[in-house]
């Protein structure tokens, strides 16, 4: 994730009680519909991984699975849990290219600010090989703030989260707004994104 302390901090230091949350949700259907874009044994990254779960059904799919993730405390529930070895890395220093078949990216780029939003894209994209997949979660909304644990969030429209993508390389952009409840109990509205990297890249 991004290097805000506040946000790292209550992932370190929450991670057994929140990787027991995360893994309950179990991607709510949007695991299978990247997934149905992916061919047989394509290679995924799971980044931002949290506690793993996702990673771990990657591979139980038969996907080679890398997995990565800004927080220490959720690596190691991750290791713990699934048996992964998660890459402890923050976004700004993640220099992968053209290596993955698919990224899956679930609400973990909310956690840094919108001026670092662009860059993050342009990685995933070159990240991923040409015709690649990615997955985006993210909260629906306008501004930055906190939430009642000190975490940091920014919220983004449908309009302006598309724009960012297609200006990073992405295509086929797909959005979906749904209403969800968060891990401090409130109320929200969030946005998943299915796209491509071009194919002509």
């Amino acid at each position: 994730m991004g290097a805000d302390p506040a946000t790292l901090a209550f992932y370190d230091r929450e991670a057994p009680a929140y990787a027991g949350y995360s893994a309950e949700s179990a991607g709510d259907g949007w695991l299978e519909q990247f997934a149905d874009g992916l061919a047989e044994g394509a290679r995924v990254l799971d980044f931002g991984c949290g506690s793993g779960w996702a990673a771990d059904w990657f591979a139980r799919k038969g996907f080679a699975v890398d997995a990565l993730d800004g927080s220490a405390g959720l690596a190691g529930e991750a290791a713990e849990r699934y048996g992964l070895d998660v890459r402890v890395c923050r976004f700004d220093d993640f220099t992968d290219r053209d290596r993955y078949d698919g990224i899956w990216a679930s609400f973990c780029l909310l956690h840094d600010s919108r001026d670092a939003m662009p860059r993050h894209l342009a990685r995933l994209n070159a990240a991923l090989k040409p015709g690649g997949r990615l997955y985006l979660g993210l909260k629906a909304g306008a501004g930055e703030r906190r939430d009642t644990l000190g975490r940091r969030y920014t919220h983004y429209d449908h309009d302006e989260i598309e724009a960012l993508l297609a200006k990073a390389g992405f295509e086929q952009i797909d959005a979906t707004v749904l209403a969800s409840r968060g891990y401090d109990g409130s109320d929200e509205i969030v946005l998943h994104i299915l796209a491509q990297r071009s194919a002509d890249a």
